[in-house]
């Protein structure tokens, strides 16, 4: 449980950073206060989490012939399409990630995984 967390909060920073410095990528939050604008980072940072574990698994299984072609590269694209598909799911709550195109969705995830991979190591989450 303590491991989640962790990754929670780490997601959710990393999410900040991001949407600080990705000028494409917004989080909206549902009130203007603090408290509300961290709780909706962190719905965030569960709804990213959750398709990238559900449906980021099945297209990197389907992919992988792509993934050994571009030498990796096709991550970026499949990373990129996982946040647009987090901001759409979002968009059902009537407050959260934006994200205003493709290419901006693909360099949001770039930065994304550079910060949360970053404060990974920062940040060790123990072993259950």
């Amino acid at each position: 449980m303590a491991r989640f967390l962790i990754k929670l909060f780490v997601n959710a920073v990393a999410l900040w950073v991001t949407a600080s410095i990705v000028s494409g990528v917004h989080v909206l939050s549902y009130a203007p206060d603090t408290g509300a604008v961290i709780v909706t980072y962190l719905v965030m940072a569960f709804i990213f989490g959750l398709v990238n574990s559900i449906v980021g698994t099945v297209v990197r299984v389907v992919a992988f012939p792509l993934y050994v072609l571009t030498l990796g590269l096709f991550a970026l694209i499949v990373n990129g399409a996982l946040l647009l598909l987090s901001a759409w799911f979002s968009g059902f709550l009537g407050f959260g990630l934006v994200v205003d195109g493709f290419w901006d969705g693909v360099l949001g995830a770039l930065v994304l995984s550079i910060v949360s991979w970053l404060l990974g190591l920062i940040v060790r989450a123990p072993r259950d």
